[in-house]
């Protein structure tokens, strides 16, 4: 689908393919969402740039992701989309701006995206230039990303408090199940290495945009500061990301480590059982031999009396295990 966007507002969300060869090259924004080959080929005509393939978008080599070329700059950013569930999805979007449009190619349908036409609604010329769309879009993406960071971390501080709560109570039988503990702790590390992945394709294109002398001249330099601007708040949002994972790191090593404590109790309860039942085994292999001279054999108490034997050597390790509290 390609849509087309003017000075204060979005016309013809959906183009035929009767009018692909009649694109006005006044239009500041063509976005091109999973779009088809012809639709491809029309911008392209009407522009004079050359779209990457989608498998180029996904390449992962810096000089692939961020270029110029033929007076126009490229710039592919990972971008985080389904961003209200945890972990987000991600995908390649593509940048491309050639004096005063932009070119937006996506298979996917992140929110900044969709909420544009209301933007413009309401803003109208103030965002009517290619460079000023492509601004505001990365604004949003990078709202998008903090707001999964603020999810993970509130998510986390939850999750921080249950654990070492049950650190604090080990018997209590309304502890959490460790085991979705650790899955909890999983998504939320995915999503922050999502997170992560996106912001610092974000960091490379906006030091391009710093950079370029692809834009019109007038615009270079307000370019310039805002892209300065959002590169700190990028930078602010890494810092960020550092914190979560220690955060992470920390929950993750807490987490098996009171595993372990479950485990090593179970490994105690059975290594008592086997101490506390060894005597009376051998109590009991004893009188169980077919010797022929077995005088306590013919004891009227013999019975009894190993009985009693058998219990008091039950008891006796029972007894020491408490006294040390290791029961």
């Amino acid at each position: 689908m390609l849509y087309q966007f003017c000075r204060a507002h979005r016309d013809a969300p959906r183009l035929d393919h009767a009018e692909l060869d009649g694109l006005p090259a006044d239009l500041a924004w063509f976005d091109l969402h999973e779009p088809t080959p012809e639709e491809i080929r029309a911008v392209e005509r009407t522009l004079g740039v050359e779209m990457p393939t989608r498998d180029e978008m996904r390449d992962i080599e810096a000089s692939a992701r961020v270029y110029e070329e033929n007076d126009a700059i490229y710039m592919t950013a990972t971008v985080l989309f389904r961003s209200d569930q945890l972990p987000p999805k991600t995908t390649e979007i593509t940048f491309v701006l050639k004096g005063e449009h932009l070119v937006t190619m996506r298979f996917a349908d992140p929110q900044p995206f969709r909420t544009l036409s209301s933007k413009l609604e309401r803003q109208g010329p103030g965002l009517g230039s290619g460079p000023a769309a492509f601004f505001w879009l990365m604004d949003g993406l990078i709202a998008r990303v903090a707001d999964v960071m603020e999810r993970v971390a509130l998510d986390l501080d939850a999750l921080s408090g249950e654990i070492f709560g049950a650190a604090r109570r080990p018997n209590d039988r309304e502890r959490p199940d460790l085991v979705e503990a650790l899955e909890r702790i999983g998504r939320n590390g995915d999503a922050i290495s999502k997170a992560s992945e996106s912001l610092h394709t974000f960091h490379r294109i906006l030091l391009a945009m710093g950079t370029t002398d692809v834009l019109p001249q007038g615009q270079r330099k307000d370019a310039r500061q805002r892209a300065k601007a959002l590169n700190r708040d990028v930078l602010s949002l890494t810092d960020q990301i550092g914190r979560i994972n220690t955060k992470i790191d920390l929950l993750l090593n807490a987490t098996l480590g009171l595993i372990n404590i479950e485990q090593n109790a179970i490994i105690k309860i059975f290594s008592v059982v086997a101490v506390v039942f060894l005597p009376p085994t051998l109590i009991a292999s004893i009188y169980g031999m077919n010797f022929e001279f077995m005088p306590e054999l013919a004891w009227p108490v013999g019975y009894p009396i190993a009985i009693v034997l058998m219990v008091l050597s039950a008891a006796l390790p029972i007894a020491y295990f408490k006294r040390k509290g290791w029961l």
